[in-house]
């Protein structure tokens, strides 16, 4: 039968102690991160979820986003609204106007679903996330607060200098090309069409008969 080995070192009486005196000493030569809220706002990363702001000269009332909703926080209620023709003889159309839309973040888990569904561009994430209430009931957040977030929503990055230019960038700036073209042509004729038309005679004296300069008249 063999002894089962001892192990080489030794601890000391008081060397627990002394470790402990160790880092609270490295800790106190430290300087301290406690972050001084509310006096001073954290600097927040760019893509921080806070809350979803809303943006509804965007919002066509799809419903795309109270659909995918795996909580079913969104609430929207529209009606429609009967838009005459912009010609004459033309097909009246009807549009929806959105009368709700309001987000209940007591149910919310902060998925951003409906920022990614949305077709539209109408709901951002903004950074702001001081809005804690005492009553449960209060995190249902109308329409008229979300769009006091929207402001709050920092500006998307700038593209890389060697990046392709999206598609729709170009196809709007193709879009804005013919339209500019399309209106220079338009003055230009109309420009042309005002000018007056000159009245003066012109002379019937055929050019052998004319009298030279210098000529006795």
């Amino acid at each position: 039968m063999t002894a089962s080995p001892q192990p080489s070192g030794r601890s000391f009486p008081g060397s627990g102690l002394a470790k402990g005196l160790a880092v609270t000493l490295r800790t106190m030569t430290k300087k301290t991160v406690t972050a001084q809220y509310p006096a001073v706002q954290p600097d927040l990363p760019p893509r921080t979820r806070g809350v979803i702001g809303l943006f509804e000269e965007n919002c066509t009332v799809c419903m795309l986003c109270a659909r995918e909703c795996p909580d079913w926080c969104i609430y929207i209620d529209s009606h429609k609204e009967t838009v005459p023709s912009a010609a004459p003889g033309g097909r009246e159309r009807s549009r929806n106007v959105l009368d709700r839309f309001a987000i209940e973040f007591s149910l919310c888990m902060y998925c951003g679903i409906c920022i990614e569904v949305c077709p539209f561009d109408a709901l951002f994430w903004s950074p702001e996330f001081e809005y804690a209430e005492t009553d449960i009931r209060d995190l249902t957040h109308e329409r008229d607060k979300l769009r006091e977030w929207m402001w709050t929503v920092p500006a998307p990055p700038a593209l890389v200098p060697a990046a392709e230019e999206p598609k729709e960038y170009a196809a709007a700036r193709k879009s804005a090309d013919r339209t500019a073209a399309q209106q220079a042509a338009e003055a230009a004729a109309a420009a042309e069409a005002a000018q007056p038309q000159s009245t003066q005679p012109q002379s019937t004296q055929p050019e052998s008969d004319r009298p030279e300069d210098g000529d006795a008249r």
